[in-house]
């Protein structure tokens, strides 16, 4: 678990994600983001070779 500070104008923007019925809650919304950042920025580099970081 992690304490975890955004600005309003993103949790407006993920409220409305929950509102909008995309992800049950914050928390999952966030997972995803985490998710989707780790493969794209590491497991993308891992895949073409690249040893940087």
């Amino acid at each position: 678990m992690i304490t975890l500070y955004l600005p309003d104008l993103y949790i407006k923007a993920l409220d409305r994600l929950v509102d909008e019925k995309y992800y049950p809650n914050r928390a999952e919304a966030i997972r995803v983001a985490v998710r989707d950042l780790i493969k794209g920025e590491l497991w993308s580099r891992t895949a073409h070779g690249s040893r940087s970081g």
